[in-house]
C-alpha cells in the first residue's frame, strides 16, 4: 500500500512537471510566435531621427501595415543598451564607427539594417564670422566620445586648422595633433552638450543632429562642414543582431529608404540632413 501511493505520487509529480514543462514550452513557443506582432518600437535621437520616424509613422506605416512606436533619447548610450536588452526593439541614431566602438567597449551585438541619412558635422562659432578668424589659443569644443571626438579633429584637420599625426584613425585625441599653428585649446564635452558650449567657447564642432536641434542650420551656418563625399558616418536603423529578419523591421527599413522620406529629409533640411540611398 504504502509503495503504491509512493508510486502514485511520483507519477502525479512526473505528470505534473511534465504539464509543467509543456506549458513553458508553451507559452515560450507562443511568446516567440507573437513576437513580431506587436509595435516596432524605435528608439532615436530626437531630431532629425524621431522627425523622420514620426513622418513614417504618421503618412506610411499604416498602408504598409506597420505599427511604429517612436521613442526619443537625448543621449547616444542608452538607445544602444536598451535595444540590447530588448526595451526596444531597434534604434536609429548613430553611424558605423561610432557603433563598432560602442559594441566593442560595452560586449553589445547591435548591427545596422540600413542607411538612412547623413548629418554633417561642422565647426560653428558666435564669437568669428570664419575659421580663418580663430584667434591663437582659442578654445574649441568637441564631442568627448570617442569616434565623435576623432570625426571632430578630422574636420578641423581638413580645413587646414590643425595637422594630426599620420596613422590616427577613429579614436583620435587632441594628442594626436602634430601641428597645431593657433595653438588651439580643446574642451572636450558631451556630444550633446557642445550647442550649448557656444557662449562658453570660440567655437564648436557639433553633431548635425545637436546643431539643428538648438535651431543652427548646418548648411547656412557652419564655418566648415563634413563634406558628405565617400563619408563613413551614414546613419542607419539597427538592431541586435538576429533580428535583422524582424519583418516589421524589414518593413521599416523598406519605408526609411522610400522616395517619399528622401523627399520629406530634402525639403524639411535643406542640405542640412543629406539622403544617404
Amino acid at each position: 500500500m504504502r509503495n503504491t501511493a509512493k508510486l502514485t505520487a511520483a507519477v502525479l509529480a512526473a505528470g505534473a512537471l511534465t504539464f509543467g514543462l509543456t506549458a513553458c514550452g508553451s507559452d515560450k513557443d507562443s511568446a516567440s510566435s507573437s513576437d513580431y506582432s506587436g509595435p516596432l518600437v524605435v528608439a532615436a535621437s530626437p531630431t532629425p531621427h524621431a522627425e523622420i520616424l514620426n513622418y513614417v509613422k504618421d503618412n506610411l506605416a499604416k498602408k504598409a501595415g506597420l505599427d511604429l512606436e517612436v521613442k526619443e533619447f537625448q543621449d547616444y548610450i542608452v538607445p544602444n543598451t536598451a535595444t540590447e536588452d530588448g526595451s526596444v526593439d531597434a534604434n536609429y541614431f548613430q553611424n558605423q564607427p561610432y557603433l563598432d566602438d560602442f559594441n566593442k567597449k560595452r560586449g553589445t551585438h547591435i548591427v545596422p539594417v540600413v542607411t538612412v541619412h547623413l548629418e554633417p558635422l561642422g565647426l560653428y562659432s558666435h564669437k568669428v564670422k570664419s575659421a580663418d578668424a580663430l584667434k591663437s589659443g582659442a578654445t574649441v569644443a568637441v564631442p568627448n566620445d570617442a569616434v565623435n571626438e576623432a570625426r571632430a579633429l578630422k574636420l578641423l584637420a581638413a580645413n587646414g586648422l590643425i595637422t594630426l599625426k599620420d596613422g590616427a584613425g577613429s579614436e583620435a585625441t587632441p594628442q594626436d595633433i602634430a601641428k597645431n599653428p593657433k595653438n588651439l585649446q580643446f574642451k572636450e564635452v558631451e556630444a550633446a552638450q557642445t550647442a550649448r558650449s557656444l557662449d562658453d567657447v570660440d567655437a564648436a564642432v557639433i553633431n548635425g543632429n545637436y546643431a539643428i536641434s538648438a535651431g543652427i542650420k548646418p548648411a547656412k551656418d557652419a564655418l566648415v562642414l563634413e563634406s558628405a563625399k565617400n563619408s563613413p558616418y551614414g546613419n542607419f536603423l539597427a538592431v541586435k543582431k538576429g533580428n535583422e529578419k524582424d519583418p516589421r523591421v524589414k518593413k521599416l527599413a523598406k519605408l526609411l529608404t522610400s522616395p517619399e522620406v528622401k523627399k520629406f529629409i530634402e525639403d524639411k533640411y535643406q542640405g542640412s540632413v543629406i539622403p544617404s540611398f
